[in-house]
Parts: C-alpha cells; structure tokens; sequence
C-alpha cells in the first residue's frame, strides 16, 4: 500500500523522502519490524520508539511516523512523516490500512467504572437471540464468531483493534460490541473511526496511579472523550457524574436509569431468590414498556440491563428475545452463579479491591441470607493497603471471612494472608485461613448452611494462579466440579 494512501485522513509533515514508498506493514514495536514497514515511533510508559528510529531503519523500516526529532537518517533511504501525536496517527494509519473495516459494522463502545463487561456480554446475547452476528472486545476476552481469545487489555491498541475488526468483516459480523477503558481513550486507541453508539454506565475513582491517570478529574476527562466520538450517546443520567461525563458532547443523548427523569428507567425493583439462585425483576417504562428480570443479583445488575435494553431498542429488538436473554446470560467471573446446591448459593466475582469487595458484599446483604461467606486472597507484589482494606470490609459485612490464596506471584502466600489478617482485626468479624484456594472453597461448600450466600472473590474470570513467575492452572469452575465430584466419591 503506499503511504501517501495510509496518510489520507492524518494531518502531517513529510520531514525527508517520498510519500510515494510502498508499505508492506505497519509495525510500532521495535523487535518486530519487518523489512520495508512503517515504524510507528511510540512513546509509553518505560521506553521511547523514537531511540530505536536508527536501529529500525537499519534493519529495514522504509518509513518513520515521529512526532519529534531523531538522529542518525541523514544518510538513509527512508521517508519520515511528523504529526503531533504517534499514537493518534496510529489509529488512524491502522484504520486505512486495514480498510476502514469499522465503516462495515455497527460499533457500540461501553465506558465507565463498572459494568462494562456484564453490559457487553448482555448486549451481545440479546442481538444474537434476535439474529445478529455480533463480535466482542473486552476485558476477558476477544470474540470473533466461534474463536475466543484471551485479552491482554481491555480495550486493545489500536493496531490491533483494527485488526480484530477487520476480522470480524471476514467473519460475517454485523455488530461489534466493546469495552472502551479510559486508559483506551487517554492514548488514542478507538480514534480512526465513529462509534454509532457510546454508553456510559457509571464513575467511581479509579486507575488513578503513576502510568494511569494523574487525578480523578483526568480519569472522567478521559471517559468524556467517548461521547465526542459517537452518533448516540446513551448515559446513566442516575449517576452523579453524568453531566460532567457528557459535556460538550457532540452526539444525540438518551438516558437511562431509575429517576423520573430518565428516557428508559426501571420501577418496581424486586429481590428474586431461587434454589442457588438471586436475581431481580422490574418493569421497563418510557421508550419501551415491559415487565422484565435479570438473572443476576443487586440494582446495578438493573442498571446493566437497563444500558443493554436502551442500546437493543435501536435494533427494534422484540420485547421477548430481550427478556430471554436477560435471564439466559451468565458472565464469566461477574457474579456468576454457579450451581452447588439448591440449599444454599455460591457467586464468584472477579471483586479484587475494597471498594468492589464492598459494592458486592453490600448487595448480597439485601438478600438476607443466613450467612454470607467472603473467600479471598490478595494479589503478591501489590499494595499492602488493599490488602488491609479488603480484610477489614469483609470483616465488617461477611459473617464469615475465609482468607486464602489469590496470585501470591514472588511473596509468600502465608506473608499476604497475615496482611489481610490486620484488617480483619479491626473488625469482629470471623474468619478461618485456608492457604491452599481449592481447598478453602472445600471448607466452604462442606460447610454451606441452607440460605447461605458464599462468594469466591478476586479470582472472577481468571483460569490460572500465578506463583514464582509462572503461571499455573486453576479455575474456580473447575475446582468446583473437582470438589463435588470428590464429595460424592466419599
């Protein structure tokens, strides 16, 4: 392709050479680079593509995309193109290159603190229960079609979302559905294209560290940007942050909630309590009018249906397929229910610091069970103060903690349950400590009480444990099934 073509939708400088080179690749990552490619000269957290412009064009790079000076290419055959950002032009050379394969499907990007996984995956039920082919970028993983494949990030680079895109073209996909974090949005990888939908479900501090965000300000600043990169915006107008969220906006806006106010809201909220089972019911009222239930417990589960709902109204989805699938969707490692007994219920959530471990145990208190049970670790090689946050809210809402071991990585496992062990003394909650994870979940389904709520906690989707550097299987699922089976053996 040449590069005057990727370069079409791109402010820039030709600095040295032709815009008439032929480009096999595009490559950002200096131990790729290919003979005759673009390198891409980003800058991230721990190193600059600009130090390796030398390196890289001497082991073939034809073109360098930059957005400051380099050194070393005064003899070379090679064009340089400058712009103001890399990454920006990034997303934009990767589009072109991969023929604009966003302009073929129908785009929906979920942001916001929570939830944007579980609102993908129901948004993805629902048009598919209706007939859509619909593909999915997130957190846990990419899905085109039948093939599934881990994510490394909640919302990939932009290279390689395009590529997922293009992909998907292939494939046969209507509809893409993704999670689009702020960290995504703060280095420009959903730029290239237009979302025809962007939804926005809520805001709590968060990612807000060194290589994140700076402050809580930049963070909703970032999570803004969506809404200036969609057709329609769709907003949880219950949320304190919303209209800050949704300034200088430049798309149509509908909003969704419980208030009065909302265009699509949700009334007569009701616990529904099954064998092994919670959820809620609730009537749909404004744009659309019906009674519906999901199967996963708590208000914001309603609010989760709520986005989906407002997202399926566009596709005249019928009120039937939407209220199959609300019931019908199980995500992996989000409050997921998984079936032990009908004499008690066991969740298991990927809740890994207080302030999720709070939310959840919050939720779970409103079903009144007979004991909520909180099993969890703590991450090795990461903040002691969650550590010592987590053990005191499970010391204050569970009836019963039960520390373990999560990803201990290069600590001790015992080291990071004595951790957790401060937090809880701060409390008169009671505990028992189970280093090895497969056998405290044991203890617990052992010990379920009828109208007990256990919940493993901090593990969610994750089908590994890491301990020393490697990465060792272990999925909760499969311990479960492990267990039951070995119970029934004796």
């Amino acid at each position: 392709m040449k590069l005057l073509d990727l370069l079409e939708n791109l402010e820039y400088e030709c600095a040295k050479g032709s815009l008439e080179r032929e480009v096999g690749s595009i490559v950002y990552d200096s131990r790729k680079v290919e003979d005759g490619c673009l390198f891409v000269c980003i800058i991230g957290t721990n190193f600059d593509g600009h130090d390796f412009a030398a390196d890289v064009v001497g082991r073939g790079a034809k073109a360098l995309v930059v957005s400051k000076d380099v050194e070393g290419l005064e003899e070379d055959d090679v064009t340089v193109i400058r712009v103001a950002d890399t990454r920006y032009a990034l997303a934009y050379l990767s589009a072109a290159y991969f023929g604009h394969p966003a302009e073929k499907l129908i785009t929906i990007g979920v942001t916001g603190t929570k939830g944007k996984t579980t609102t993908t995956y129901l948004v993805k039920s629902i048009l598919e229960n209706a007939g859509y082919k619909v593909g999915l970028v997130g957190t846990i993983e990419v899905i085109i079609g039948k093939q599934r494949v881990h994510s490394l990030n909640t919302t990939p680079e932009s290279y390689l979302l395009q590529e997922d895109f293009a992909k998907m073209v292939d494939a046969g996909m209507d509809v893409v559905v993704m999670e689009v974090s702020s960290q995504a949005l703060k280095l420009h990888r959903t730029q290239g294209f237009l979302f025809d939908y962007g939804i926005f479900t809520n805001l709590e501090p968060d990612h807000i560290a060194p290589g994140e965000h700076e402050s809580f300000e930049e963070y909703l600043a970032c999570k803004s940007l969506l809404f200036r990169m969609c057709k329609v915006g769709i907003v949880n107008g219950d949320d304190s942050h919303c209209d800050e969220v949704v300034q200088g906006h430049t798309c149509e806006l509908e909003r969704y909630g419980l208030g009065d106010g909302a265009d699509l809201r949700a009334t007569d909220l009701k616990l529904v309590t099954r064998p092994g089972e919670l959820g809620v019911s609730f009537r749909v009222e404004g744009l659309m009018d019906f009674d519906a239930e999901i199967a996963a417990p708590g208000r914001f589960s309603v609010y989760n249906a709520l986005a989906a709902i407002a997202i399926c109204r566009h596709f005249r989805i019928r009120e039937d397929d939407i209220k199959r699938s609300l019931l019908a969707v199980r995500v992996k490692g989000r409050i997921e229910m998984v079936k032990v007994s009908d004499r008690f219920t066991v969740l298991i959530d990927y809740a890994h610091n207080a302030m999720a471990l709070k939310n959840l145990l919050e939720t779970l208190r409103e079903y009144q069970p007979n004991r909520l049970i909180c099993l969890f670790g703590c991450g090795g090689n990461r903040s002691k103060m969650r550590r010592y946050e987590m053990g005191e809210i499970s010391g204050k809402l569970a009836d019963l903690t039960v520390i373990t071991s999560d990803n201990p990585r290069f600590e001790e496992p015992q080291a990071i349950i004595d951790d957790i062990k401060q937090g809880i003394a701060k409390t008169d909650g009671a505990y028992v400590e189970i280093c090895d994870r497969k056998e405290a979940i044991r203890y617990c389904i052992r010990n379920g009480q009828p109208g007990d709520i256990i919940v493993l906690a901090g593990k969610g989707h994750e089908d590994y444990q890491e301990v020393k550097g490697v990465k060792h299987p272990m999925d909760e699922r499969v311990l479960i099934r492990e267990i039951l089976e070995e119970e029934a053996a004796r």
